[in-house]
């Protein structure tokens, strides 16, 4: 049996969960969020938990069992806490600043990167600390968001410049040896 999967998830007083057939539809303070489940998974609202259960043995289905059972889980803690990724912008000049409802970051190319936040992600941008927050309810989206903003510029490894995540570590190689 699924390690992961056999755990019930615990409902926070703040949030409810309704399963109709393979949709899951979690409601909290923060949001609401919707996911259709695989439809050889079921799950079932017992009390304050839901539980996920599968129909065979077969690994496809174990593999299964434990994703869905992570996926509402993430669903129930975004809609009552949130998530939250924060990144860090390393360089001379690199910064980032908020217009309107766009994102406008110089880092260092010959033009400004304008990036739209998708629906429910919020960014928050410190120029003192050049950092950037992205926060919003759905984890999937958050790190997608995250990863994308991170990507205009990766961090390189000879003198880490480059927009980074704050818990990052990132080696740094030797660079050419004065001969």
């Amino acid at each position: 049996m699924s390690r992961v999967g056999k755990n019930p998830v615990p409902i926070p007083d703040k949030a409810t969960v309704e399963v109709d057939g393979s949709k899951v539809t979690v409601k909290g303070p923060r949001g609401t969020l919707v996911r259709d489940i695989h439809p050889d998974m079921t799950a079932a609202v017992e009390g304050q938990q839901v539980l996920v259960s599968r129909t065979s043995d077969q690994k496809k289905h174990r593999a299964l069992h434990g994703l869905t059972r992570a996926l509402i889980h993430n669903m129930v803690v975004g809609v009552t806490d949130g998530y939250m990724k924060e990144l860090k912008m390393i360089g001379v000049g690199y910064r980032a600043e908020i217009k309107g409802k766009t994102v406008v970051f110089s880092l260092g190319y010959s033009h400004p990167i304008v990036l739209l936040p998708p629906d429910g992600i919020s960014i928050s941008v410190d120029p003192k600390q050049n950092t950037i927050k992205v926060d919003g309810i759905d984890k999937e989206l958050v790190g997608n968001t995250a990863a994308k903003i991170r990507s205009f510029r990766k961090p390189e490894p000879y003198k880490g410049k480059g927009v980074r995540y704050v818990d990052e570590y990132v080696r740094s190689k030797a660079g050419k040896s004065a001969g």
